[in-house]
């Protein structure tokens, strides 16, 4: 059940967003009153999303996509514009995480982190900035990690891929504040999903799902004179 309008006639693009924080992201801006198109790698996930969706009575496309691939991501893009309308919101929220020493990784392990964490959101974005240009209105949202602006053992590709996606982040605001396009980024810590193991630590004292949505929902509802660049986020307490 739609709680608000603030994003009536938007219409947002949510990757990753089958389970977890994506899920949780989609279905806040959905409740705020935008149509909501997602995507996922795996099509049982997805589709269980947007019965859920449907069922809080959001307006959801549900689309198959890899978005490491230039001509899916194509697909998806054409399809969400054609079914929903231009594309307002776009939230690059799709990651994998592989953990352990650097030294026992393999250049697979590597080319699919940094594909699914990087190359993906310059790809999404590539592929939906021209016509938030020729509209010169948009808003682009990254979610980063905490894991991108500090290191720690075993994290070594994951971390390169954050801190990449940091450093894209700004320079693409930068690229597109001049048309009237926003691109920020979310630094959360530990979220409580099944993204990785979170062995010893206390799932109610972690941040959750709804916490990221929930600084989705502020940065996309910022007046349109001024754009937050970077939302770090931690727990109350550690867990």
């Amino acid at each position: 059940m739609i709680h608000d309008v603030a994003l009536s006639g938007h219409v947002a693009l949510v990757t990753g967003a089958s389970r977890g924080i994506g899920l949780a992201i989609a279905r806040r801006l959905g409740q705020m009153g935008a149509r909501v198109s997602i995507c996922s790698r795996n099509q049982a996930s997805l589709e269980g999303a947007e019965s859920a969706l449907h069922a809080a009575g959001i307006e959801v496309l549900a689309t198959p996509a890899d978005v490491t691939r230039e001509d899916e991501i194509s697909a998806l893009v054409r399809k969400t514009q054609q079914e929903l309308g231009p594309i307002d919101i776009l939230v690059n929220n799709a990651g994998i995480g592989i953990f352990g020493p650097f030294y026992e990784q393999t250049e697979a392990d590597w080319d699919n982190i940094l594909n699914t964490n990087l190359k993906s959101v310059f790809l999404m974005s590539r592929a939906v900035a021209p016509e938030m240009i020729r509209r010169k209105t948009g808003q682009i949202v990254n979610i980063g990690s905490l894991a991108g602006k500090n290191t720690f053992a075993n994290g070594a590709i994951y971390c390169a891929s954050k801190w990449g996606l940091l450093g894209l982040t700004g320079c693409m605001a930068e690229d597109l504040r001049g048309h009237g396009i926003r691109v920020s980024a979310i630094c959360p810590g530990s979220v409580n999903t099944e993204f990785s193991p979170h062995a010893g630590k206390d799932a109610s004292k972690m941040l959750q799902p709804d916490d990221v949505a929930h600084a989705v929902a502020a940065l996309v509802t910022q007046a349109p004179g001024s754009f937050i660049s970077e939302v770090q986020m931690r727990p109350t307490q550690k867990p």
